[in-house]
């Protein structure tokens, strides 16, 4: 007797077949950006109907993204790509059926001269099924730098569900490993006590830095003769490409694999890509189901990548004629521009991040975001990510790195410690060394609210307030912003 719940589960709706006019065809399309899309279903999409009311879409323009300096997956995807969605193909990608994933599948494989590739739903994914997939069974541990997105912001994930040690590394150069670094941190023995590396998994970019094409090739090199699998987290590989570091191709190929992110600076809303061997490509996807990962109408997801691919990358192996190298120009404006009123950098701007050094130019850690949020910028500590959907002008740059450069003037001027009240018989005097920012700003609000009668500037390192009675206020003893 038949298992009916496995046989109706086992049959598959197969749609009518419908002819599709080549222009309007993704499949046709092939990536070809010089397409001209019907406005029908722009027009359609460009509101959105709710009780009678018609209210313009947040496809249109880039809308918050434009002001948003704290990462690059605050891109935001555009009108061509929801034209694109709205053209797709929506058949099952779990049974491996729908034609825009296959082709996008086909052509990331193609440019990164790869065997075959597989669309999964994030970077953490590709990175989890990518080294799943290379691994057997314990004994075995994998080795990265010390800040890689692997051992920070993936959970845990590669210990939890391969079982693998974590062997973290610090650059020497502070910069990008080297195999020197390799070197001196691989386990390659069969010692019992020891856990014998059998991965390595590098970082392309790290932290906005660059992996010379010429040191992942040392690496690659090293760890293929002693039988070891390379993984490249390239995430942010297409922003090295563009840097000029080296083509596409040239640094995919050197890997066993790869995960590529659309989502971050190429401005896709979801998905990034493993691109590998045939044989590899056939466990993963395996590994993806079993993670949870198998969609099913991945054709509105594979459209977006394909134009965000297209559009922001470009069709250049080395990126050239995208959207990516002008965001290199403004990130390097940002840089000059605070170093020139003196400020200090953790390291110079290699692509679209830039790292302000605060505390070395005495600026508190919050002051930047404080900043941010009074010119209608959202930034973070003291990374600024430029991206592709980002409006800032020479203007505003040249405004907040101003605004900041004063605070750090003021800063160093008070070199500010703790805050003290001092009593005496006509009025109570508050000798204030500011702890911070807020301090600074505490003083001046306590005059313009007549708190104090007096703000008096006696030493650089000191202001002393007087209060109109001899009221004590208490003591104010913050920590450092």
């Amino acid at each position: 007797m038949y298992n009916m719940n496995r046989l109706s589960h086992s049959i598959r709706r197969i749609p009518s077949p419908r002819l599709i006019p080549a222009s309007r065809n993704p499949i046709s399309l092939r990536l070809n950006p010089t397409v001209q899309f019907s406005t029908n279903t722009m027009s359609q999409a460009s509101a959105v109907v709710g009780n009678g009311d018609t209210k313009p879409n947040t496809w249109q323009g880039a809308g918050a993204a434009e002001f948003d300096l704290r990462s690059d997956t605050m891109t935001k995807p555009t009108a061509s790509m929801l034209e694109a969605i709205c053209q797709t193909t929506l058949l099952d990608d779990v049974f491996n059926e729908d034609p825009v994933t296959n082709e996008l599948q086909r052509y990331v494989a193609e440019i990164t001269k790869h065997e075959a590739s597989l669309l999964v739903l994030s970077g953490t994914m590709g990175n989890q099924v990518a080294i799943r997939s290379h691994l057997a069974q314990p004994p075995h541990s994998v080795l990265c730098d010390h800040r890689s997105h692997i051992i920070c912001y993936e959970a845990g994930g590669v210990s939890a569900w391969t079982g693998a040690t974590m062997q973290t590394v610090v650059p020497k150069n502070g910069i990008h490993l080297t195999l020197e670094d390799i070197q001196k941190h691989a386990v390659l023995d069969d010692d019992i006590h020891h856990c014998p590396t059998k991965l390595i998994s590098l970082e392309n970019t790290l932290d906005g830095m660059i992996m010379p094409l010429t040191e992942a090739k040392r690496i690659v090199e090293w760890a293929h003769s002693h039988d070891i699998k390379v993984h490249l987290d390239g995430a942010r590989l297409w922003e090295a490409v563009v840097a000029g570091a080296g083509s596409l191709p040239e640094y995919a190929a050197l890997f066993d694999s790869v995960s590529l992110c659309f989502s971050k600076g190429l401005g896709a809303p979801i998905g990034s890509i493993i691109v590998g061997p045939q044989d590899f490509i056939k466990k993963a996807r395996w590994f993806r189901k079993s993670i949870g990962g198998g969609a099913r109408q991945t054709g509105i997801i594979a459209a977006a990548a394909q134009v965000a691919l297209k559009e922001t990358f470009g069709t250049d192996p080395c990126g050239q004629g995208g959207k990516l190298a002008a965001t290199h120009v403004k990130a390097k404006q940002v840089a000059d521009l605070w170093t020139s009123r003196g400020g200090k950098l953790e390291q110079p701007p290699q692509t679209n991040m830039v790292w302000l050094d605060l505390e070395a130019s005495g600026v508190g850690p919050n002051d930047l975001s404080l900043i941010g949020q009074e010119k209608g910028l959202k930034l973070s500590g003291g990374r600024i990510v430029v991206h592709y959907r980002t409006f800032l002008d020479l203007f505003e740059k040249q405004t907040l790195i101003s605004d900041l450069s004063q605070k750090y003037r003021t800063r160093r001027s008070l070199s500010w410690s703790k805050c003290l009240i001092l009593p005496s018989a006509a009025s109570t005097k508050e000798v204030k060394i500011p702890a911070s920012l807020t301090e600074v700003d505490s003083i001046f609000q306590l005059k313009n609210s007549a708190s104090v009668d007096k703000i008096f500037h006696i030493h650089p390192l000191t202001y002393v307030c007087t209060t109109p009675t001899a009221k004590h206020r208490g003591t104010n003893d913050g920590g450092a912003n």
